[in-house]
């Protein structure tokens, strides 16, 4: 979010806590943000011509190199995407993309905005220019470019739309994205230049309107939820980007068309908010239109989304859905282990890259609420250390930020540039927010397990042809297919969790059903049915359910019998009291029904479900709650 723009939220309560929050201690270097490899990323082109496609002035373009692969001696070499010809000098995909030239771009204006470099607005105009190049006259965008400027709008491998600027994209939303901030800046500075990005951004709006918008107030089913028809790609994760440069436009003068395409595509966004705080997915908003089993962190920019959009049209109760995801289901996520790639429901892809990071630390900063910036704290410290690896993921003396940590803590030390890219977002977002704390020291993780139902005793492995069902993800590649008694033995807890089975839920007027039982006690009954199958790619839907008592502490067997022939794919188990440690800060996460007091410490800061404070000093964890102990 731009570090200027104005929040809904605020006032005497952040105030009050904002010396919760321990600013840097003397000493460490008060700017992070550092763009010396998003230069190197940089350079010019004066592509040949193409039918359609002009742009502002006649100087050469400024684009951005897609791939930086750590070499041997610890350089970097520049490279494109998909396979190179040297011959002809192309690759399979091309050298730049529209996707890493738009968010670049947002990254030298929010620097300028924020440090008023002129070398920053300069980049951003020149890459402004080459994105605007990229754009069709259809208002759609062409997505990839040769090292020698050269338009590929048929990428190998194939990449949907095909050709790329034929229909509504995920670069098209980006362009929305840096072309609504673009104008929101450079109306201040080169007016005709903010002319002309008008000019383009207009030319999106209606090519989002003809593509997406003509099916406003349509709902498409999927596994029997009604959920919204125009979002861009039937993703809020791309909706959410678009959302991001119209906000900045509206709030800059935009258009009427825009203020409106902007309240449509809010609406849509906020329609897909999921589940409860006992309940997955914990009130993330899910980020695609066509499936209610899909989590993932890719382009997830809609708890962020919903607040510019509240702010731009003056509408709080925007921020329901913002606040949700922000104060529920992200704590969850860092204690379960921080900010996986996907959720599938499993947590599947425990990879974690600077997009998934960056998103969430934007919207907890978007949210102007002391329990919002204090959760801040513990996401960013995943770049200085604070993850599987135990190692920094940034590097403030380069501005490299590393391409992410494998589910077992493998650092990919390549550098490209989405991960440059949203590693310097994370970065000017600290800067323009001080009082954040730098969290070092050992970290460890008590939230979210899985259980795999393959481990039983009793049932039938199944192993599908392919672990994706088009929708979601087999856990392990395969499920458990149940029609009598197994039995799992569980790791131990000194806390009472909750079991929430992940099962198929089937179309079916006879489904079959669970009982869950431990050591004698019954936990609840599930019925494996869901709706209508709708536009969802597969017929049935992977969905967590939680049964309405938790497993007591200490329990370690678990069982569940079947009536007809059930599919489990996994149990997660989640304790009422989660927590992650950094050092000397502790974040403590509540799913319990009742307030507890626990042995954590003094300089305590407990807030609601809503990120409010409730208690400070006593270490309160109230019910959907979160707590932050200190020292």
């Amino acid at each position: 979010m731009n570090p200027t723009r104005r929040t809904v939220l605020g006032g005497a309560l952040a105030v009050a806590a904002a010396s919760a929050v321990t600013v840097p201690a003397a000493g460490t270097p008060t700017r992070l943000s550092n763009l010396a490899h998003l230069d190197y990323l940089r350079t010019s082109v004066s592509p040949p011509p193409a039918a359609g496609h002009s742009t502002y002035g006649s100087a050469p373009l400024g684009v951005l190199w897609t791939y930086a692969d750590r070499q041997a001696d610890g350089s970097y070499q520049r490279i494109g995407g998909g396979t190179y010809d040297p011959a002809t000098n192309t690759y399979g995909q091309g050298a730049y993309n529209a996707d890493d030239i738009a968010r670049a771009a947002i990254v030298y204006l929010r620097h300028w905005t924020l440090f008023h470099q002129a070398s920053s607005l300069q980049a951003a105009r020149d890459l402004l220019r080459a994105l605007t190049f990229l754009q069709s006259p259809n208002g759609n965008v062409v997505l990839w470019m040769q090292p020698d400027g050269a338009l590929n709008p048929s990428a190998e491998p194939v990449e949907l739309p095909d050709p790329s600027d034929s229909g509504p994209s995920y670069w098209l939303a980006r362009t929305v994205w840096a072309l609504g901030e673009g104008y929101s800046v450079f109306r201040r500075t080169d007016q005709a230049f903010a002319g002309f990005l008008r000019e383009r951004l207009e030319l999106a709006i209606a090519a989002l309107e003809r593509q997406v918008l003509t099916r406003y107030g349509q709902y498409n089913v999927v596994d029997g939820r009604k959920l919204p028809a125009w979002l861009i790609v039937n993703g809020a994760d791309a909706t959410s980007e678009a959302v991001l440069g119209l906000s900045a436009y509206v709030e800059a003068g935009g258009s009427p068309r825009a203020r409106q395409a902007l309240a449509h595509f809010a609406e849509g966004i906020a329609e897909l908010q999921a589940g409860s705080t006992r309940e997955w997915p914990f009130r993330a908003i899910l980020p695609w239109g066509e499936s209610i089993s899909d989590w993932h962190a890719w382009g997830a920019q809609m708890p962020s989304a919903l607040a510019a959009a509240a702010a731009a049209l003056g509408d709080p109760g925007l921020l329901t859905g913002a606040i949700g995801d922000t104060a529920g289901f992200t704590p969850l996520l860092l204690t379960a282990g921080g900010a996986d790639n996907g959720w599938l429901p499993v947590p599947i892809d425990r990879t974690q890259i600077a997009y998934g990071v960056d998103a969430r630390l934007q919207a907890l900063l978007a949210i102007d609420l002391p329990g919002q910036k204090h959760l801040a704290a513990f996401v960013a410290a995943w770049y200085f250390g604070a993850n599987r690896a135990g190692q920094p993921m940034y590097d403030a003396a380069t501005g490299r930020t590393y391409d992410g940590i494998s589910g077992d803590g493998v650092i990919n030390r390549n550098s490209g540039a989405e991960s440059t890219i949203h590693g310097q977002l994370s970065m000017l977002a600290l800067d323009a927010h001080p009082d954040i704390a730098r969290l070092s020291g050992e970290t460890a993780y008590e939230g979210l397990q899985v259980v795999e139902a393959e481990s039983a005793a009793g049932g039938a492995i199944v192993t599908p042809p392919s672990a994706w069902t088009g929708e979601s993800q087999w856990s392990n590649g395969s499920y458990l297919s149940l029609d009598g008694t197994a039995t799992w033995t569980l790791p131990a807890s000194t806390h009472p969790r909750l079991v929430l089975p992940v099962v198929n839920l089937v179309d079916t007027p006879d489904p079959a059903r669970t009982t869950w039982t431990s050591a004698g006690l019954t936990l609840g009954t599930l019925t494996h049915s869901c709706g209508p199958q709708g536009i969802s790619a597969a017929p049935g839907a992977l969905q967590p359910l939680t049964l309405a008592k938790p497993l007591p502490a200490n329990a370690t067997t678990l069982s569940a019998r079947s009536t007809g022939k059930a599919q489990v794919d996994a149990v997660l188990l989640l304790p009422t009291i989660s927590s992650l440690r950094i050092g000397s800060a502790t974040l403590l996460v509540s799913v319990d029904t009742r307030p507890r007091v626990v042995d954590a410490g003094k300089r305590a800061y407990s807030y609601d479900s809503s990120g409010r404070l409730v208690a400070r000093g006593t270490p309160l964890v109230v019910p959907g709650g979160f707590t932050v102990v200190l020292g």
